[in-house]
Order: structure tokens, then C-alpha cells, then sequence
């Protein structure tokens, strides 16, 4: 177990009176925004993380709409402009690899030119880290064995030995989230899987992409090649249908590879190149396209934060940003109440700004995975017309919340 320096006191330390404590599971973004604005109601913030570090690397991610006022209330936006991606070209082909269309990727988002934000995931979780570090304990390679709840607290014992007890506790640790089960029981109550499967890892950048993607469709599969920037390493991604969640497959690596393998093997284009970098990769990620739904995301001293709460599905384009504002409404609502007139306020508060980002799904897995033949001859006409039509506008789920300004309890 790994710990950073105590924290110390915050700029708006005039509580009366002991700072209520709170443990929040995870150090990748909802786990630090959350910490962010805790230390600034009075909170004292203890982060645990199973990772020996903050998390870089990591594919590109997109922040939109709500979220950047996140951001930048928190005061981290200009050093994320200066690290934005600016993804210029969207290419679409065929199965034997001739262009459909080509056109900016707003286009197909509904993303906003000069206002959207995308960024190498360790960028933002960099400077997520760096700016709460002098004010939140940090617990590294370390994580939650298990949690007990009392009327007086949440009595915690770590994995790494010890334990300690607690004003509340955040589950902020994903999608197949370690507190939630606990919390609330198994996964599959609340997983809401969406047919389809993906792998991505790097390999190197020899076809000369630069700042843009290039998708290869057919029916039930798609092959993206994604270039950040002028590296010489681009972003693969296989997706493919999957009517049933390979359960075993999600467990072993090797057997990853192997049905990544099977369902391409017949594929042209740069597929082939794609499946043997594939082999090699030590960056792998393989998982299933789905959601978390929950009817509830707290329960006593315990709640729920990002995607362990409403993993929206990277088909929406939201997650990131989800977790984001899901953070800044979490710290906000108990800046002056207990955990449970805050937590309900949070519930009610935020829940129709995840439902709305949410329903976004089936726009984007209509776009990027048709899968019949005929529904991509459908998307393939509509992108053709796109590129003759101006950028549109951002989509209005994107911005359906109006951030509130909290005040602290003193």
C-alpha cells in the first residue's frame, strides 16, 4: 500500500467542529473530481486505488457539453485545450475498403467545433490528480476488502491490512464496480449488455494517419484505425456483434485474442495487420458494450458515482463526462446536508441528466455498427449526405443540466 502526504487544510476550512471523513473507491475521473470538490465543503478525502498510480495511457476520451463547465470551475480547462486532440477527419469504408465517405467528426458526434474537449484519457486524469493531491490522501495499490456499516459510520478493512472508519463511502470504481457488488449485489442485476464486443490495444502508425480515424465496416463488424496526433502508434479498435456476453472470454486475455481472432478472420482491409499486432499487444482491453441501470445509486452511507452508477456505454460518447457532473452534483448535494438528504438530493438532482445521455446508445451504435447489410446501405446513404450539410449543432443531452452553485455548510 502505497500513501501520499496527509492532507491538509482546505481553503474553505471553516467548519465547527471535526471534518466529517469520506472514502471514495477509485483514482481514474469521477473519483478525483469528487475528492476535488469534497476538500472544498469541508470534507476530509481519503482516495483508495488498486493501481500503483494514477492511470495513463488509455484511449482517447471526449468531454462535452455540462462537464466542461466542470472542468472548468475546477480550473483545469486551459491546460486540457492545450492538450485537445483535434480530431479533423472521420473516414468510413467499405469491406473492401473503399471510401464511403469522409467528413469532420462533429458531424457524426454532434459534438461542438472550438468548444468540445477530447484528450488522451491520461491527460485528464494527470491533471484530475495533480490538482487534489496537496489536499486528499491517496492509498495506492491498495483497495476495499470489506465495508460495514453502523449507525456512527462506515467501518472499512483494506485488502493491503488495516482498517479505519469512515463518514461515508463512494464507489467510483467502474463499471464491473467492487463496491457496488458489495453494496448492492452482483453485477447482473443492474448490467445491461448491448450485443456487441471490443478489443483495443496500440500498434504502430504505418499507413501515415495523423489526427484523425478511419472505420471499415460490414454487417456485425468494424475496424477503426485512430491517430491522436502525429505519433507513431495509432488506437485499434475491434467491435464486433455478440448476441451473448462471452463470459469466460471476459476472464482470460488469450481467449480474448482467440474470438477477436475467429470473428475477423476472414475480413480484408488493414484487419489482417490489426489481428497480428493484436498477439503482441501488452495493452490490450477487451470488454462488452453495455450499461449500468440502477434504480437507486446510494444505500446508507454508501453511494455510487460514474460509471459503477450509470455507465452510459461508449456509444453515447458520454461516460467521461458523466462522471464529471455526476461528481461535481455528488459533492455539491451533501456541501451542506448529511449523507441522507444529500444523497437523495443527488438522485434527483442528476438522474434525468443520465437517463437523457443514456438514450443516446442507440443513436451511436446505429452510426458506427450496423448490423445487417442493409442497415449499413441505410448509413452508408446517410453519410454521404452528411458531407455536404453544415456541422450541426450540440446535441441537447449533452448540455441538459444547468450546473448549480453550492455553498458550503459552516
Amino acid at each position: 500500500m502505497t500513501r501520499t502526504d496527509q492532507p491538509t487544510a482546505t481553503s474553505t476550512g471553516t467548519r465547527t467542529g471535526p471534518r466529517r471523513e469520506v472514502l471514495i473507491s477509485g483514482a481514474s475521473i469521477a473519483g478525483p473530481a469528487l475528492a476535488f470538490w469534497l476538500t472544498r465543503y469541508g470534507y476530509a478525502v481519503t482516495v483508495v486505488e488498486k493501481a500503483g498510480a494514477p492511470r495513463g495511457g488509455g484511449y482517447p476520451i471526449d468531454v462535452r457539453g455540462t462537464a466542461l463547465d466542470v472542468l472548468e470551475r475546477m480550473g483545469v480547462l486551459p491546460q486540457l485545450r492545450d492538450a485537445h486532440i483535434d480530431l479533423r477527419r472521420l473516414t468510413f469504408r467499405d469491406g473492401d475498403g473503399t471510401e464511403v465517405a469522409s467528413l469532420h467528426p462533429h458531424a457524426v458526434t454532434g459534438g461542438v467545433a472550438g468548444r468540445d474537449l477530447e484528450v488522451r484519457r491520461g491527460d485528464l486524469t494527470d491533471a484530475l490528480h495533480t490538482a487534489v493531491r496537496d489536499d486528499v490522501e491517496f492509498l495506492f495499490n491498495d483497495s476495499i476488502d470489506t465495508l460495514d456499516q453502523t449507525v456512527h459510520g462506515v467501518d472499512v478493512t483494506f485488502h493491503g491490512g488495516g482498517s479505519r472508519t469512515f463518514d461515508m463511502v463512494v464507489g467510483a470504481d467502474g463499471t464491473h464496480s467492487r463496491t457496488r457488488e458489495m453494496l448492492f449485489g452482483p453485477e447482473e442485476r443492474f448490467h445491461r449488455y448491448l450485443g456487441y464486443c471490443f478489443a483495443v490495444f496500440t500498434m504502430r502508425n504505418t499507413f501515415g494517419l495523423s489526427h484523425e480515424t478511419v472505420v471499415w465496416n460490414t454487417p456485425g463488424r468494424a475496424a477503426a484505425l485512430y491517430a491522436v496526433g502525429e505519433d507513431d502508434r495509432v488506437h485499434a479498435f475491434l467491435n464486433f456483434a455478440q448476441p451473448e456476453p462471452p463470459m469466460d472470454a471476459f476472464r482470460d486475455p488469450e481467449a480474448q485474442r482467440d474470438l477477436v481472432a475467429r470473428v475477423f478472420a476472414d475480413a480484408g482491409w488493414e484487419v489482417p495487420g490489426m489481428l497480428a499486432a493484436l498477439r503482441d499487444a501488452d495493452d490490450l482491453f477487451f470488454d462488452g458494450v453495455s450499461q449500468i441501470r440502477m434504480p437507486r445509486w446510494s444505500r446508507g452511507r454508501v453511494a455510487l458515482v460514474g460509471d459503477a452508477a450509470y455507465a452510459p456505454s461508449f456509444l453515447t460518447g458520454q461516460g467521461t463526462s458523466l462522471a464529471l457532473v455526476g461528481a461535481y452534483m455528488l459533492a455539491g448535494c451533501l456541501a451542506d446536508r448529511d449523507h441522507i438528504a444529500g444523497f437523495a438530493a443527488y438522485e434527483r438532482d442528476t438522474r434525468e441528466f443520465v437517463r437523457v445521455n443514456q438514450e443516446l446508445v442507440g443513436q451511436g451504435g446505429a452510426t458506427l455498427f450496423p448490423t445487417t447489410a442493409r442497415d449499413l446501405e441505410r448509413r452508408d446513404d446517410r453519410l454521404r449526405g452528411l458531407s455536404a450539410i453544415p456541422v450541426p449543432e450540440e446535441r441537447p443531452a449533452h448540455s441538459a443540466l444547468a450546473l448549480p452553485t453550492f455553498t458550503p455548510r459552516t
